[in-house]
């Protein structure tokens, strides 16, 4: 036995040499109306609860399967065990004389839990019937019914082959002795390579006329069916060929404003955060600002600070008072002018969007609290507010960017145009705040 299971192994292996890098599977296809047999071969173990007059075995098996939809299947299967050694039991118990063979036969419902999005891995849900015939009588004769549930999981190399992994769990005769099944082998799907009736001929095609070659979207990662893969407004073709946007982001400048927006309704440059160069970013300007961000005149004055505060903690560091002395100055020169602080954070596997926008706020609030008490301007003049890490400048993706994402800006409006309609915070201090167990990066 020992050999059919190295000879076994070697067939599984062989069988993922020669179909892994086959094309997906079932993408396009019905396949489960197109081709709903199936035959899989394989052999297992049977490991029985102990008491019975047998001991455990290995088995080989062969199972057809017909698939009524893609999540329901009906498999009948035959299994076969060579050898079934006596139990050695102390008691004074009967006991067989000789080893005996067993033959099985099974029928199963399966249910298939698949993700549509990716139909290699398939796992299941199983039950069923199972009638086993010993050569010999046992307790309670030569024949036994049981019921077995259990469950496994195909990969499917391609849309003809697969390999399978099952474990079954069950009751089986008079005493309702729990037995168990594993078992491992390979699926084969009739009439999967047939091809399909009616075939494309003349070129490539695009698929959702976006202007892009299927082939093209494959390559570089959009959706070949959905004309405008990251919901910007503009088409997967229009970013690539006229505006060299990214279309697998919907913000290829960090301005936060969607790529159709600036294009088609503000007429800004989806690929330069500060269209007009007056210093603030085009999505502030339109969002926050309303000001036009074509025209660099009336931009409001900002200041980035890379404040760096300690974990968890909006406590304003020393070093960061001579910067923050620059804007009291500019506060003070301009009487009549308001300032606007913000909030940033940077966003990491286990950030969470709550916690970061509060603890971006209450840093916000910190550098308020030192202007009005530190540099005198008036609370009235200043309104603040804690974006978290749903503002970055730049993608997530190394320290660096991390650390620019970590950020404290101050917009001040000069005098003579209106102030923002956010209402001013005001001085009682918000309860302590505790962080989460899974604590977000700061």
């Amino acid at each position: 036995m020992r050999n059919s299971i190295k000879l076994f192994g070697r067939l599984l292996a062989g069988v993922i040499l020669l179909f892994g890098s086959s094309e997906g599977w079932a993408q396009q296809r019905d396949l489960f109306k197109e081709a709903p047999w199936s035959l899989s071969l394989g052999m297992g173990r049977i490991k029985y609860e102990g008491d019975q007059l047998v001991d455990d075995g290995n088995f080989i098996y062969g199972m057809v399967g017909y698939d009524f939809s893609p999540r329901w299947t009906f498999e009948m299967g035959l299994d076969y065990t060579p050898t079934l050694e006596n139990n050695t039991f102390t008691d004074d118990r009967e006991q067989l004389a000789d080893s005996i063979w067993a033959l099985r036969l099974s029928g199963d419902v399966l249910f298939h839990l698949r993700n549509t999005k990716n139909l290699r891995f398939d796992p299941f849900l199983a039950g069923g019937l199972i009638w086993t015939h010993y050569e010999e009588a046992l307790e309670h004769g030569s024949d036994e019914l049981g019921f077995f549930a259990g469950g496994g999981m195909f990969y499917h190399f391609n849309d003809a082959w697969a390999i399978r992994a099952d474990a079954r769990i069950g009751v089986a005769g008079e005493n309702t002795d729990f037995n168990t099944l594993y078992s491992v082998g390979v699926n084969y799907r009739f009439g999967a390579g047939i091809k399909s009736e009616f075939q494309v001929t003349g070129g490539e095609i695009d698929s959702d006329g976006d202007g892009l070659l299927d082939s093209e979207e494959v390559q570089i990662g959009t959706d070949p069916y959905d004309p405008d893969t990251d919901k910007d407004g503009l088409s997967d073709g229009e970013e690539v060929k006229v505006y060299k946007t990214d279309p697998l982001n919907p913000d290829s400048d960090w301005d936060s404003l969607k790529d159709g927006a600036e294009v088609l309704t503000y007429k800004t440059n989806p690929l330069d955060r500060d269209t007009d160069k007056g210093g603030v970013t085009d999505g502030h300007e339109v969002i926050e600002d309303n000001t036009d961000p074509l025209n660099p005149a009336d931009d409001l004055q900002l200041f980035t600070l890379n404040i760096e505060f300690d974990y968890d903690k909006a406590v304003l560091k020393p070093q960061y008072f001579e910067q923050l002395d620059v804007i009291v100055k500019v506060l003070q020169r301009d009487p009549g002018a308001t300032a606007r602080v913000e909030g940033h954070a940077d966003k990491r596997k286990n950030s969470k969007a709550d916690y970061n926008i509060r603890l971006s706020e209450r840093r916000a609030r910190s550098v308020v609290d030192y202007l009005v008490e530190v540099g005198g301007i008036e609370r009235t003049r200043l309104t603040y507010k804690g974006y978290g890490f749903s503002r970055p400048v730049v993608a997530n993706d190394t320290e660096t960017n991390m650390q620019k994402n970590r950020r404290t800006e101050v917009y001040i409006r000069p005098s003579g145009e209106a102030p923002e309609a956010a209402p001013a915070p005001t001085t009682e201090q918000p309860a302590a705040e505790t962080a989460p167990a899974a604590a977000p990066a700061p």
